[in-house]
């Protein structure tokens, strides 16, 4: 039974509470939502008293902190998640970086990085798997102490997280005079609610630190709608009740030897009604629509020759940038790969549907880059609908449709010499992406064309074996490289004789790796070999 204390009796128990561990460490995973996998995790500070049973952290920490004594509940989490870090290291268990709140009543003592860096060194926890949580309210009133002591922190190896961003009176100058390494955005500081111009604010803080090459974490999530609303304008990173809930030590290691995870929160239920001003809002059926029903779709900005694109579904990504991501493409400059004559015709397609109001259609050829088959030339039939305006920018909606096999096909595919090593100008080249932790192997156009491969083959290489690709006296050299992959060998080459006709192929394999380092997709790629082996 929970029974709230009252401040003395806090203040009596204190001392006992960190030395038996009443006052203990959990940690909630941070998440990429993208491809399912942990990238990290937050330490955060609990109180179970064994008479009173668990105390809230709004309880207790005002409290602490009235009282000058929350460095050392600050100081005793971070001992906690470097002997937790130490006892991962030691077992071989893949783990992740864990961030630990620094508040500013940390940064007032003078010697609060001297305390931290004596207990890191003490377990001996490489500086790369503790991150440091400072808030964005630290800033108010100590802008100069908080500068220095990031700078100090950075010199030390630290990676710097600011919590709670956009919590604040004066976000941007805290951007703008700070160095942080990652941002994180707390969802609830809207209220709950992300729809109407708090989607518009979101977005606009997701972007912005996308100009800074600063990464961010979207905190509280807690549906999928809202997961893939962020991932949706650039944010793939998130930290909630979707996920998980703060796991005790031995549970959180146990998520940790999952590789890929599946939220654990349902999907929402499908409303009746529609409001054509809820684009931003993750709970409307408009985001629904957006997301599931229409074709490809895209929504993006026009403002001095300027487009940039804010948010696209699953299913532009799958009819426009083949294995591009979302954020991916949020990224990239969206004239990349259309030339000047194609700009004109989308640019006049914008102004005419900016003056009419109207549906626009126009199709225009641009070049996309794809991680498994290089460069292609594609033609887009785009409609286009001017759906907000500002003085000084139009905002659009577009659904697209890849219509090159209409016009013409493949001319040619290239691959990417940061994937495949070799010269772009081969034209006898196969290519394939082979994700490790599913096994499936997805073809190029060219492998679908020549070898009659289906667009998705599971357990890869099985399939290639038993229709005759590889022949049966290199299955086991295959597989092994496959093991190999696995285990994190970057690159893997060989001359192999290909099909029923033994045409000897210089194939090649380049491994991905994810934020953490373990193996994510490895690209395949088979060369004719011109000249006779000898």
């Amino acid at each position: 039974m929970r029974v709230q204390m009252n401040e003395q009796q806090l203040l009596t128990a204190f001392d006992d509470a960190l030395k038996f561990g009443h006052i203990y460490a959990v940690f909630q995973p941070k998440m990429n939502h993208t491809t399912g996998r942990m990238i990290g995790a937050e330490a955060l500070m609990r109180w179970a008293d064994p008479q009173n049973g668990m105390q809230y952290p709004s309880d207790f920490i005002p409290v602490l902190e009235k009282n000058d004594l929350v460095y050392r509940a600050d100081l005793g989490v971070f001992e906690q998640t470097c002997k937790f870090q130490k006892k991962c290291l030691d077992e071989k268990v893949n783990t992740v970086p864990i961030s630990v709140n620094m508040s500013r009543y940390d940064i007032y003592q003078k010697n609060y990085i001297e305390e931290i860096e004596k207990i890191r060194k003490k377990y001996d926890v490489p500086v790369k798997y503790i991150h440091i949580e400072v808030t964005e309210t630290s800033a108010v009133g100590g802008m100069e102490l908080l500068k220095s002591v990031l700078d100090e922190l950075h010199s030390l190896g630290y990676t710097v997280e600011m919590d709670d961003f956009g919590s604040g009176y004066s976000s941007l100058n805290v951007l703008k005079d700070l160095e942080v390494d990652m941002i994180k955005l707390d969802m609830r500081f809207l209220s709950g609610n992300i729809g109407g111009r708090g989607g518009t604010i979101i977005s606009s803080v997701v972007h912005m630190a996308k100009w800074l090459n600063t990464p961010v974490i979207a905190e509280g999530v807690e549906t999928v709608e809202q997961a893939d609303y962020m991932k949706s304008i650039g944010c793939r990173y998130i930290q909630g009740y979707l996920y998980s809930k703060p796991l005790n030590p031995e549970d959180f290691r146990k998520k940790l030897e999952i590789l890929e995870h599946e939220p654990v929160a349902p999907p929402m239920d499908l409303i009746s009604t529609m409001n054509a001003r809820k684009f931003w809002d993750p709970d409307s059926i408009e985001t629904l629509i957006f997301n599931n029903f229409v074709g490809g779709a895209a929504i993006f900005t026009y403002q001095n020759d300027k487009l940039e694109v804010i948010r696209v579904n699953k299913k532009y990504v799958n009819e426009i940038c083949a294995n591009m991501s979302e954020h991916e493409i949020l990224a990239a400059d969206p004239w990349a790969g259309i030339d000047d004559e194609n700009r004109k015709i989308y640019e006049d397609a914008l102004k005419k549907a900016s003056e009419t109001g109207e549906e626009v259609k126009c199709e225009i050829w641009r070049n996309v880059n794809s991680k498994t088959c290089g460069t292609d030339r594609i033609c887009v039939r785009s409609f286009i609908r001017m759906i907000g305006r500002t003085e000084i920018q139009q905002l659009f909606y577009a659904m697209v449709q890849n219509i090159t096999v209409e016009k013409q096909r493949y001319d040619e595919i290239y691959n990417s010499e940061r994937r495949f090593r070799f010269a772009s100008e081969q034209i006898n080249v196969y290519a394939w992406e082979y994700t490790i932790s599913t096994k499936e192997m997805r073809p190029c156009f060219r492998c679908m064309r020549d070898l009659h491969l289906p667009p998705l083959l599971e357990n890869y290489p099985e399939p290639a074996f038993e229709m005759g690709i590889f022949p049966p006296d290199y299955a086991d050299m295959y597989r092994d490289w496959h093991k190999q992959l696995e285990q994190g060998v970057e690159y893997l080459e060989a001359i192999i004789p290909l099909t029923a006709d033994r045409i000897p192929f210089h194939v090649r394999y380049t491994l991905e790796k994810d934020e953490n380092g373990r193996p994510l997709k490895a690209y395949g790629s088979a060369a004719l070999v011109v000249d006779d082996i000898k």
